[in-house]
Parts: C-alpha cells; sequence; structure tokens
C-alpha cells in the first residue's frame, strides 16, 4: 500500500493549533476534524468543509478552557458522534444525517475509564489499571480493545473474542509508554519515544522490530492507524509517515517507501477511511492532510475504474456514474482478478479459499467458502436475488448479503429457464423464511427443494421433455412447458396437500401466461 498526497483539508497555522482527533463515518459520507480551540469540523466525502459545531466543558461554570477533546467516533449509523474530554466526560451529540441539522446532546457520560451503554445511558467499569492509558485501539471487528498505559503496559480486552480462543488481560509490556498503538489483522504493532517499532504476536510475544535510534531523522512514534482490513499500518512521527503492509504468504510485515513531507512537523492524528481508500493526518500546527491509500489502479473496459486499496480490499468505481462499490474479504485473503459481469452489474473475485459476489446496484456483498476449481465456473445473474454458479455437474446458490452458500444440488442442465428460485419474494403467515427452487434431475423430472430446512419436497415426472419452467412468486406452484409446447400447472392443494395437474393447450411460442392472478413470462 502507498501513500499519495490529495489536498489539504485544514492548512496549518503559525503556531502551536494541535489537531487532537479525526474520525470518518462508518458510511464515508462524513469526516470530522478536532481542533484544539474545541470545534468540531465536518466535511463531505470529497473533504469540502460543510459543517461545524462547538464542543462543552462538563460544567459551563468552568468555562472553555478548562478541558481539552481527547478522541472522537462515529456511530455505526454515521448519524452521532461520541466525544471524549479531558474534564472525565463523554458527550454522544446527534449531528443527523442531513448537512445543517441541529447539534444536540443526547448523551453524557461523567466517567474517567469506562464502558458507556447509549442505551440505558448507563456506564460500567471495564477493567482497572494503575497507570495513566496513553493510547487506546480497536481490532478489525470493533469487538477487542487495546489499552496502551504509561508504564509501557499494554492490556487487551475483549466484548467478543469471535471465537479466537485469545486470553484477556495484560498481554505484554513495551519498554517506554506505547503511544502508537496499532492492532492489525495478525499482530499487535506499538511505537513510542524510544524510535522502534515493535510487532508482537497474538499472545505478545516479539515477532519483528524495526529499529530507527540511529536514525537521526527520526522522532518518537506519536500515533498509529491499522487500515480496515488489518492488512496495512501507519505510524506517524516529525515530517514522516511510516507505512507497513502485512506478507501473508510470508508471514510478516513489510515496510513500504516512507511518506516524507518536509515542514509537516509531528503528526498528532491519523484516521482512515472506512473503505480503505484515503487517509487523513493531522499536525501539532492545526493543518488536516488528505492521502491516496492504493497497491495499484486499473481500468476496466474503459467503464470501471479498480483501486485495490490492500491485498484484501477493491474499490470499483463507475467511471459514468461516479457510484463506488467496496469488495472486501472478511476472512483477510487476497483478491484476485476481479471481474464485472451479468450487463455490469455484479462482481466476481476469488481468493485462494472464497468466492467474493457483489451486486453493484444494492451494493450487497457476499463472500462463501469456495476452495480453487481452476476458474471452470459459469455465473448467471437473471436472478436479482441470487446468483447461480454451475461447476463440475453441480448449481450453487448464492444469496447477496449472505455470506454462507444458500443451496447446492446436482444437474446437468445449466439453463436459466430450466431453473426457478423463488426467495421471499411474497410474505406467507407463519413462515418467516420462504426460499425454494425447481430444478431438473434429467430432462423429463423436476424435483422442488425448501432452500431454509434443505429438503426436497417432492419431484415430478413427465413423458415429454421439459424446456421451461417456473415456480410462481410462494414457491407452492409450478409451471413447466413440454416440447410439445403444453404448458401444464402443477401445484400441491393447500389445505388436503393433493397433488393436482391441470393442463394447458398452448400453440406457437409461449408470450405470457395468466396463472391463478400471477404472470408468468417467458
Amino acid at each position: 500500500m502507498h501513500l499519495k498526497y490529495v489536498k489539504t483539508l485544514l492548512p496549518p497555522q503559525e503556531a502551536l493549533a494541535r489537531v487532537t482527533c479525526l474520525a470518518w463515518a462508518p458510511n464515508n459520507s462524513k469526516f470530522a476534524v478536532c481542533t484544539i480551540d474545541r470545534v468540531v469540523l465536518l466535511y463531505d466525502e470529497q473533504g469540502e468543509r460543510r459543517d461545524k459545531f462547538s464542543t462543552k466543558p462538563i460544567d459551563p461554570k468552568y468555562g472553555k478552557q478548562s478541558y481539552a477533546v481527547k478522541d472522537m467516533v462515529f456511530s455505526p449509523d454515521s448519524t452521532k458522534i461520541a466525544i471524549g474530554q479531558s474534564d472525565n466526560i463523554i458527550f454522544v451529540y446527534r449531528i443527523g444525517e442531513n448537512w445543517g441539522d441541529k447539534k444536540v446532546i443526547c448523551n453524557k457520560f461523567v466517567q474517567t475509564v469506562r464502558l458507556a451503554n447509549t442505551q440505558t445511558n448507563r456506564s460500567s467499569t471495564i477493567y482497572d489499571t494503575e497507570s495513566l492509558v496513553v493510547s487506546l485501539t480497536s481490532n478489525v471487528s470493533g469487538k477487542g480493545i487495546l489499552s496502551g498505559h504509561a508504564d509501557g503496559t499494554v492490556v487487551r480486552y475483549f466484548f467478543d473474542d469471535e471465537g479466537s480462543g485469545e486470553s484477556q488481560g495484560k498481554l505484554l509490556v513495551h519498554p517506554c509508554p506505547p503511544y502508537a498503538l496499532a492492532w492489525g489483522a495478525n499482530s499487535i504493532i506499538v511505537g513510542g519515544c524510544d524510535k522502534k517499532i515493535v510487532a508482537y504476536g497474538r499472545e505478545g510475544q516479539v515477532l519483528q522490530t524495526f529499529d530507527y535510534s540511529r536514525d537521526r531523522t527520526e522522532k518518537e512514534f506519536m500515533v498509529a492507524a491499522t487500515s480496515p482490513t488489518g492488512q496495512s499500518v501507519v505510524f506517524g512521527s516529525y515530517d514522516r509517515l511510516r507505512v507497513f503492509n502485512w506478507a501473508p504468504r510470508r508471514g510478516v510485515w513489510d515496510e513500504a517507501k516512507p511518506k516524507e513531507i518536509p515542514y509537516l512537523y509531528t503528526i498528532t492524528a491519523l484516521a482512515w477511511k472506512k473503505d480503505g481508500s484515503c487517509l487523513c493526518a493531522g499536525t501539532v500546527c492545526g493543518g488536516v492532510e488528505q492521502f491516496d491509500c492504493c497497491l495499484r489502479k486499473n481500468i476496466y473496459r474503459n467503464k470501471f475504474e479498480m483501486t485495490y486499496v490492500d491485498l484484501s480490499q477493491v474499490i470499483v468505481k463507475n467511471l459514468s456514474t461516479g457510484t463506488r462499490a467496496a469488495l472486501k474479504s472478511h476472512c483477510g485473503y487476497e483478491i484476485e482478478e476481479v471481474k464485472i459481469m451479468g450487463k455490469d452489474r455484479y462482481l466476481v473475485a476469488h481468493t485462494s479459499d472464497t468466492l467474493l459476489l457483489g451486486d453493484l446496484l444494492t451494493n450487497k456483498v457476499s463472500e462463501v467458502p469456495w476452495p480453487g476449481s481452476g476458474g471452470n465456473e459459469k455465473f448467471f445473474f437473471e436472478n436479482e436475488t441470487v446468483c447461480m454458479i454451475f461447476n463440475a455437474g453441480e448449481l450453487s446458490l448464492v444469496e447477496y448479503a449472505n455470506n454462507e452458500i444458500l443451496g447446492s444440488v446436482r444437474t446437468e442442465f445449466m439453463n436459466p429457464h430450466l431453473i426457478s428460485v423463488r426467495l421471499n419474494e411474497r410474505k406467507q403467515r407463519g413462515a418467516e423464511d420462504n426460499k425454494k427452487l425447481a430444478y431438473l434431475i434429467d430432462i423429463k423430472t423436476i424435483a422442488i427443494v425448501d432452500l431454509v430446512g434443505g429438503r426436497n419436497l417432492g419431484t415430478i415426472s413427465h413423458d415429454s421433455k421439459i424446456d421451461w419452467l417456473e415456480l410462481n412468486e410462494t414457491g407452492r406452484k409450478l409451471l413447466f412447458r413440454d416440447k410439445k409446447m403444453r404448458v401444464r400447472v402443477k401445484y400441491k392443494h393447500p389445505e388436503e396437500n393433493i397433488p393436482m395437474d391441470t393442463p394447458i393447450s398452448c400453440s406457437g411460442a409461449l408470450q405470457e401466461l395468466l396463472c391463478d392472478g400471477l404472470h408468468f413470462t417467458y
């Protein structure tokens, strides 16, 4: 991953005017900057300043100079900002969805270092230590935190260890206060005033050390930031950003060429955009700089720009509309070539062990287990809710935004007109999920499968070759046509569960048929 300067969001001053913290909204539409004067500036995705608001002290009688803003973070829905202050309070501001919405305090927590619950408006202690907290960071999923303390101790705590089995509590002791603390996908990286960056394993053992103590141009490391995938880490010091990329095949961190910025001075804050495409840095002189982040870029069919943010994430931009979609391997695997298929609407990409599928229109992305198949799959995108994949005589169904394969069956008939999938297209009483599949076992036999329970609902044998079939929206009726141009409706009686077969004569190509109030189009 390389950094390329894009623009200056906030010009530096000719005096100390420290940028205390930066934050990107999860939906990538807002960027917040807090300056030394305790004012939060709000920028849009293009880096244009659109709004601002002033923070408040714990008690108005103490005055606006009585505190400093230490950190801030957006809520998951990007409509609120939580701000932690040195006067032992956290204010949660509702900033709204639109620019110019009124900014109001909706929660406040008077405390030291504790867990704040916005639903109950109460706080609780996570753990106690006897040393000042100098840094705090979370893992990629946000379900675990690391705290760095002035005595060099790094403590790990999980809200949910996600089955990792990793220990909690005191993890390691760094030689100096860990002011720059980052939690990558595969290790923990720490920097401080000794001009060294050390990578530690999951249980605190030293993996790598990068020693810059003999470099007279290097200063202490003040801040660090991890990319959204955890595959890259950036450390900020004086006039310099150092970039480290994880090499999964060798299991080590590789240092990229550092980004040298003369007269930038000490970097005091870093924030990575949630899609990984850009990094913002705040300085001790009040400046905020924006950098583009990527491994490489290429143009696909002169219609799309592919930005490989890191090994496991690609940003796809439609050059004509400007819309963007992020294709990310949540398992951390390296994404190979990305293809755009299905009338330029659907994304397909392989990793070593998974398959990624995305819908550019709805922004839904799936990652399903998919061992190496040699790239011989055939993809069909006729259904807007599910992708049909044929490989070695097997049909697999992947529902967009679902990270598990919906169902797999054996069939040699790859024509999408011989397969019908219905996924919750009409609500039914007593059934939350209604997902059914009809397909050909052989040229004269139709099978119907309940994809929710994974059970076969039955088979239909016919005396002639079948060349088209379709389930209705509820999946309770089946319409099919044979080579003799005869159309039949096959269904179960809703009360008596008695199979019924209704023949419909048809001459010539079937254009449209009205069946029990439902339209089937061929």
